[in-house]
């Protein structure tokens, strides 16, 4: 029979691979820049946008303040990528922040790093596919009640693909981050030529004006010094998945750390130039991009009504020739596109860094388990439903997502630069060669500037932005942190209860083994259990039926003498009609009657093909074994018997997954399905 679940399956995520092609996914770097990168090449498409949003707090007033917010991300930019090119080369098993903070700081700041990366890799997908459905509304502004339905659709198809494993999703996401980059490249360039030669275009906002909020447009000293910094800490989104390349080494074709530290490099240089354009397109052009679209003065109509444009869309429609255009849909298109694929940077990230401290006992070990294509799905499907879940308590919105934003990143990036000084002073202390000690010494300067900046960075992050809902994300990573220090503890002290101290000891055999076959009714999976049970050569063997009803006792008496069946028939009395609490007892007592002694209880089970005769099916065989199981000495053994409906529900296929390339032949409906015994 046809197995609906099975094709669908395989239709989603392709057909399973086997270990040994591992190696063949791994990637080149034109693959890894698109899969890795494309969180910060994206976040140019609203970085620029989230600058002038705190700016125009005090109307127009201080918009001449984005040059120096900008110039401070740049800078961060560069000192960022330039220490975690060190990383790279350092340590390049994979583990990034959170191997280098573990290795050198201590495994409770390994722990804070992983746990802040978690929250971040989390908030990744929700910003970006949120900003994306953004861009897509930019261009089609009826789509705008259709937000929630769209970001959670984009999570499902990424989901699927990266389901389908690294390297096909990086073949499907390349096209889109290419176009993206070459049309924004595009659009700069454009802009600068038309600028340059006098060209003066305005921007479809620029003739509308901004109302400062209440008591905006008076800052000075502190307040203004504080709005700067807001600001900057905005515009440091354009940082955010910077460190996903350190995570994922392992991925890249050999050499591996230096094709990873080539493809960082890559990635800083295209995103400063377009991160730099774009913002000095936004401010030729006079670009005016508030929070609230009432916030603008002159505005034809009812505010509340108006859809206001993105940054890059009033860009593409002043440059490129404006709505109606192609190249500006084509701008739009690839900047929803690439948003949200930039989600997948944490589908690469998340899911790696969740498989290493699965790994280290830190997380439940199912999140290092690879699926059918090779890819750690457990850890894919997990950040979908994470990620899903905010997008939907937050209605996509992006405003109200940015500020649960970067505090992570920035917590990793800060401890990982710290690290980092401690690991060059460690080498400097072994290493004699001079060569080296000077390598070793330009790197640690590096990581010392990148550790001071990235600090300073972070401080202003959690000012600015603690009391607008950065609150919830140090909570949740509190929470992570402190769950997968349980995790590791629960590990640790199942491993130290199983641990074997003495093999002789730990190996003794029980004096006896007393057979128990329960019995509800004298059926062909009753003499299954009893014949399996005598199989097995218990010491002793007894079948066990609990008198509920006493006619039906009495039949079941008089059918076991019939047939003649020499094994003995215990009878429980149950005044109250219960079934599991005289067997669970009797088990028990004998237990404490013979200590010495296993007991091996035999429990006749229907295996059935439907979901609903599982309602009909088992129950009482179910609650029993899970009450058994916690009695020291006694073993739960199952004894299935197929009802007429089970092969439908557990069809073999005809062929294992690389049966046809190994030239094995087909099974035949026989070999398929073994007669049953």
């Amino acid at each position: 029979m046809f197995n609906v679940p099975q094709a669908l399956k395989r239709l989603v995520i392709g057909k399973a691979m086997r270990s040994e092609e591992l190696g063949e996914t791994l990637l080149p770097k034109r693959l890894a820049l698109p899969i890795f990168a494309s969180d910060p090449l994206s976040s140019v498409a609203y970085a620029t946008g989230e600058i002038l949003l705190v700016l125009t707090v005090g109307g127009t007033a201080f918009l001449y303040l984005t040059p120096w917010v900008a110039a401070g991300v740049v800078a961060l930019m560069a000192v960022v990528v330039m220490s975690y090119r060190q990383v790279v080369h350092a340590y390049p098993s994979g583990g990034g922040s959170y191997e280098v903070v573990s290795k050198n700081l201590g495994p409770g700041a390994g722990l804070v790093v992983a746990a802040s990366l978690l929250v971040d890799y989390v908030m990744t997908v929700a910003v970006s596919v949120a900003s994306g459905v953004d861009n897509i509304i930019s261009a089609f502004g009826g789509l705008a009640g259709y937000r929630v339905g769209l970001a959670l659709f984009f999570v499902a198809v990424l989901t699927a693909m990266n389901l389908r494993g690294v390297r096909e999703s990086g073949r499907a996401f390349a096209a889109p981050t290419y176009l993206f980059i070459g049309g924004i490249l595009l659009m700069v360039v454009t802009g600068l030529v038309r600028v340059v030669f006098g060209d003066d275009p305005q921007a479809p906002t620029a003739a509308f004006g901004i109302h400062p909020a209440e008591g905006g447009d008076n800052l000075a000293g502190l307040g203004l010094l504080m709005l700067g910094l807001r600001a900057f800490a905005s515009g440091c989104t354009a940082l955010t998945g910077v460190e996903a390349i350190s995570n994922g080494v392992p991925a890249f074709r050999a050499p591996k750390s230096k094709n990873a530290a080539s493809t960082m490099s890559a990635m800083g240089i295209v995103a400063v130039l377009m991160f730099v354009g774009v913002t000095v397109l936004a401010m030729t052009s006079h670009v005016h991009y508030v929070d609230d679209a009432c916030q603008l003065s002159g505005l034809p109509g009812d505010c509340a009504a108006y859809t206001q444009q993105t940054v890059i869309a009033q860009l593409a429609s002043t440059f490129l020739g404006g709505d109606g255009s192609v190249l500006f849909y084509f701008i739009q298109a690839a900047t929803a596109l690439v948003l949200i694929l930039a989600a997948n940077t944490a589908f690469n990230g998340f899911p790696l860094l969740a498989s290493i401290l699965a790994q280290h006992r830190y997380l439940p070990r199912q999140m290092h388990t690879r699926g059918d294509r090779l890819a750690f799905s457990n850890g894919i499907i997990a950040l979908a439903v994470v990620a899903g879940g905010l997008l939907w308590f937050y209605k996509a919105d992006v405003t109200s997502l940015i500020h649960l934003y970067i505090l992570g990143v920035f917590t990793s990036f800060t401890l990982s630069q710290v690290g980092m000084v401690r690991h060059w002073n460690r080498t400097l202390a072994s290493e004699s060669d001079p060569a080296v000690r000077a390598g070793a010494q330009r790197s640690r300067v590096i990581n010392g500037l990148g550790a001071v900046t990235t600090a300073l960075v972070l401080v202003i992050v959690l000012i600015t932005k603690f009391t607008q809902g950065a609150w919830l994300a140090v909570l949740a990573a509190g929470l992570l942190w402190l769950m997968m220090r349980g995790i590791r503890r629960h590990y640790d002290a199942v491993s130290a209860e199983l641990a074997v101290e003495d093999p002789r000891a730990e190996s003794v055999r029980p004096s006896k083994v007393h057979g128990v076959v329960l019995v509800s009714k004298l059926h062909k999976a009753t003499l299954r259990a009893l014949g399996y049970a005598e199989a097995f050569r218990p010491d002793t063997l007894e079948a066990l039926t609990v008198a509920v009803e006493q006619d039906a006792t009495d039949e079941l008496r008089g059918q076991w003498d019939a047939y003649g069946i020499e094994v003995p028939l215990k009878v429980l009395d149950s005044p109250y009609r219960e079934i599991t609490k005289p067997v669970v007892s009797y088990v028990r007592d004998y237990r404490r009657s013979s200590p010495r002694e296993a007991v091996a209880v035999f429990i006749p089970e229907y295996v059935v093909g439907h979901w609903w005769e599982h309602l009909l099916h088992n129950q009482s065989a179910l609650w029993l074994k899970s009450r058994l199981l916690f009695t020291p000495g006694v073993m739960v053994i199952s004894v299935p018997w197929q009802l007429a409906s089970a092969p439908r529900a557990d069809r073999p296929a005809r062929r294992a997954p690389g049966a046809a390339r190994r030239g094995e032949p087909a099974q035949t409906r026989a070999e398929r399905e073994p007669e049953r015994v």
